[in-house]
């Protein structure tokens, strides 16, 4: 890798690898040109599924096999560029999504399947300009889109959003579920960060209104691309300040609960380990997120620290 690229090999799924995104060529139609001559190619379906392997891996093309469609760059890595382009997944296929490929890809191909679902669905929902409605067409590689008719210039959209690991400063680590989620699974509270808000009030407002704790020591661990469809997560841990007598919103959250370090561990043998139907004790903590998230990591960092 090149070009101010990084390596994060201790942090969250899809944010361990960087590359060159070859910013500075994205306007540059001549480099554009002679890098899909030899490019690596990853084809995305609307549905954000992408061809893999008999071993569940990204299956690249090469240009010439590559549909008609807009050319847009990924960047370089160790010299060789690469592109996406849309594509409709062939009837009968192997194609599959990030959520079903993730946790088994390398760093870099994660990271960069990521790119390219980001980037197709960010042009599926702007085809049109947000001022004057009319139509936009892709510039500079795939990362503008330009109104046709007032010539202004729109960018792919990230939005931020926290998730949080609240403990109690000891044993116990506050877990919530999702009312579509099954029985038995919590994961840690997230939200979006509202229009005026820091990341950290973000953080205190989101635990608040979910669950009805107050929390302080709102410290930053990592963050995480999440193109479902195009979120940043910012992870936090956070100390229980006050009661921890929990108060749900209903319509967040159809339970929570405080959960022991060995309750925590249990679930996680669980989740990961297949099991003949056996149920893992009285506990009603039963999973946790996979290893393909960033809840995942903020709650193995919890877990690390009591060891």
């Amino acid at each position: 890798m090149s070009g101010g690229a990084y390596a994060q090999p201790d942090g969250p799924p899809l944010a361990r690898v960087s590359w060159d995104r070859a910013g500075l060529h994205r306007t540059d139609e001549a480099w554009l040109a002679e890098a899909w001559s030899r490019a690596r190619v990853l084809l995305v379906s609307p549905q954000s599924a992408t061809p893999v392997d008999a071993d569940r891996q990204l299956a690249s093309v090469a240009p010439q096999d590559a549909p008609d469609g807009p050319r847009r760059l990924l960047g370089v890595v160790d010299g060789e560029p690469w592109f996406t382009v849309p594509a409709e997944a062939p009837e009968g296929s192997d194609w599959l999504t990030l959520r079903e490929i993730g946790a088994g890809l390398p760093d870099l191909a994660a990271g960069l399947v990521a790119t390219a679902i980001g980037l197709e669905q960010w042009h599926q929902k702007n085809p049109r300009c947000p001022r004057c409605g009319h139509e936009t067409v892709e510039q500079q590689a795939g990362w503008v889109r330009v109104c046709t008719v007032d010539g202004s210039h729109h960018f792919p959209r990230t939005d931020p959003a926290v998730i949080m690991l609240v403990h109690d400063g000891g044993d116990l680590a506050l877990l919530g579920r999702n009312p579509n989620w099954p029985v038995g699974r919590f994961s840690t509270l997230a939200g979006f960060v509202e229009p005026g808000e820091t990341l950290e009030a973000a953080v205190a407002r989101e635990v608040f209104e979910e669950v009805g704790v107050a929390v302080r020591d709102v410290t930053y661990v990592a963050s995480q691309p999440w193109p479902f469809p195009s979120s940043l997560m910012v992870g936090y841990s956070a100390r229980l300040d006050g009661r921890p007598d929990l108060e749900l919103d209903p319509v967040e959250m159809a339970e929570a609960g405080w959960f022991t370090r060995d309750e925590v561990r249990r679930a996680k043998d669980w989740t990961d380990t297949p099991h003949d139907g056996a149920e893992p004790g009285e506990s009603r903590l039963r999973a946790i997120p996979p290893q393909f998230s960033i809840s995942r990591f903020l709650i193995e960092q919890w877990l690390a620290a009591g060891d």
